[in-house]
């Protein structure tokens, strides 16, 4: 190893951190407020990032189809899994008494 191997990992790192945080965010991911968890809280983010996925897979095949009815369906599910996300997130973040 070299010099610079040594500090290639946090640069990898960091590079990855940057190229994340400009690249533009997906339907899925807008839908479900990815980027607000001002707690930083690792639950809260992978929920937030399935359900991202879910609705991203949804949207993608809702654009496939002519189908007003399956379009309706995939519109649906998109709505009921933002609503989903949010009652997970709710009860990631519930302070029990």
């Amino acid at each position: 190893m070299g010099p610079t191997d040594n500090n290639s990992s946090s640069d990898d790192n960091t590079n990855t951190a940057v190229d994340e945080a400009q690249r533009s965010l997906t339907y899925g991911e807008k839908a479900v407020g990815l980027t607000f968890n001002p707690s930083n809280n690792a639950i809260v983010q992978e929920i937030k990032e399935r359900f991202a996925g879910i609705i991203d897979k949804c949207n993608t095949e809702r654009s496939l189809t002519e189908d007003p009815e399956v379009i309706r369906m995939y519109a649906i599910a998109i709505h009921e899994a933002q609503s989903a996300q949010m009652w997970a997130v709710k009860a990631a973040t519930w302070e029990s008494n």
